[in-house]
């Protein structure tokens, strides 16, 4: 959702899958792939440093990136434009005089200091999980390690009534009152716990892959007895893929067969056949391949194990045998249709006529997630908006590729794409114009 700049504007929440780092349990409760609990003040700060990188906190509170944390990034909502607040130690514009019980109360019940209600575009139900010791390293580290800058924080553009923030009060009341820190389940691997607390509470994972209900709120906060928590979410013309199911469905082109393949691709962005897209760039840019090894491995236990598995239900229609009949006319430049003539025209040079591009370099389209997807709407947006992929050290080019909305009609994008999730063994549903038109609102309002 490369909207205003490159970051997603989702509704009442703020960018799709970011991973943050936590100990779950007691501060010295040690597990595997738990970062040591601070013994100095030093350490404390450190963790406190690695906590935000890892979540990736500048992706909402960063407009400017000459002055980190300082705020004023749209968030574009189905109910008005929020602006992400100064979260620099400065005095009066920040959270300078925010004391540890005021800090806590702001992430944990989304209550600032001044007693205003938040909104849930700080997921302040998830964060509810967070246990003491990253809480104190996480204020620690923006109180102390953060350099103060003046700007004031801008008004919220929200339509009314959701504008009148005392509401809130309401919502929280329904919606946010009653979620625990998180508890470790004691039928479940210590790492599975370490990888449940990173995913359900700061990583808030299931804020842009779970479903939400009509006023924003998430209809799962974690995988008890249900079938919702990480089942898909489409949101601001993106769709963050069902997590549940396997192999499993990353959030965007490529599906991972195991536990190896989900660390690698949080580690640099790709997989044997695709790469992340669209506002996981940036997650992975900024956040999840800073991420220490052994909670990546946690967070790959948790999201492939039988626990989540189990009750998974597929999002990807089934991939018939492959033949070569749509590559050997594309390759004759025999066409019969106007999809095949606009993917020879713009798409055949990098994605070839078989549909398997070139990875590293082209994403594969044939059996690729994101295509096959029951909902189309990352395609569109990859379509009309353009994308590029992370830049890690693991594999530090950001390869690109280019927009099309700006020379493609809606009807033209909708054959092409039509085209792509029905050729090479792919069985997918058409898109249709309208479905075109829907991203092409969202993309074109956020600009």
């Amino acid at each position: 959702m490369n909207m205003i700049p490159d970051r997603l504007k989702q509704y009442l929440i703020p960018v799709f899958a970011l991973i943050c780092s936590g100990t779950p349990g007691a501060a010295n409760a040690q597990a595997p792939g738990t970062v040591p609990a601070p013994t100095t003040v030093d350490a404390q700060l450190a963790q406190g440093a690695y906590l935000a990188k890892a979540g990736d906190c500048a992706a909402c509170h960063t407009a400017n990136k000459a002055q980190p944390f300082a705020g004023g990034l749209p968030l574009a909502t189905p109910f008005g434009t929020l602006y992400s607040t100064n979260i620099t130690p400065d005095a009066s514009t920040g959270i300078g005089s925010y004391s540890y019980d005021d800090f806590a109360t702001a992430l944990r019940q989304g209550i600032a200091k001044d007693g205003h209600r938040l909104y849930p575009a700080m997921p302040y139900p998830s964060y509810a999980k967070i246990d003491d010791a990253d809480m104190h390293a996480l204020y620690r580290y923006f109180t102390q390690g953060v350099k103060p800058v003046e700007q004031t924080n801008r008004a919220s553009a929200l339509r009314f009534p959701f504008n009148v923030r005392v509401l809130m009060s309401i919502w929280d009341r329904w919606y946010a009152h009653d979620h625990p820190a998180y508890r470790a389940d004691p039928h479940q691997s210590v790492e599975w716990n370490r990888g449940a607390y990173l995913v359900q509470g700061l990583a808030h994972c299931g804020a842009c892959h779970t479903p939400h209900g009509m006023l924003g709120q998430e209809t799962a906060l974690d995988d008890k007895d249900n079938t919702v928590f990480l089942s898909g979410n489409t949101l601001a013309g993106w769709y963050a893929p069902n997590l549940r199911g396997h192999p499993l469905q990353t959030s965007d082109s490529s599906k991972v067969s195991g536990k190896a393949d989900l660390v690698a691709y949080l580690r640099s962005g790709r997989l044997h056949d695709g790469a992340a897209f669209g506002p996981m760039t940036e997650v992975i840019d900024d956040s999840t391949q800073y991420l220490h090894d052994d909670d990546l491995n946690a967070i790959a236990t948790y999201l492939t194990s039988p626990a989540l598995q189990a009750r998974a239900t597929p999002t990807v229609a089934p991939q018939t045998t492959y033949t070569d009949r749509t590559a050997s006319a594309l390759r004759a430049g025999h066409v019969d249709s106007a999809g095949a003539r606009l993917y020879l025209d713009n798409c055949a040079a990098c994605h070839r006529t078989d549909g398997t591009g070139a990875m590293p370099a082209f994403p594969s389209l044939n059996g690729n997630a994101a295509v096959l997807s029951d909902d189309p709407a990352s395609l569109i947006h990859i379509v009309l908006s353009g994308s590029h992929m992370p830049s890690t050290a693991a594999a530090p080019t950001p390869l690109a590729m280019p927009d099309f909305g700006w020379r493609l009609t809606d009807r033209q994008i909708a054959d092409l794409l039509s085209f792509v999730r029905g050729s090479w063994g792919n069985r997918a549903t058409d898109v249709s114009a309208a479905e075109v038109a829907k991203v092409r609102a969202v993309t074109v309002g956020a600009k």
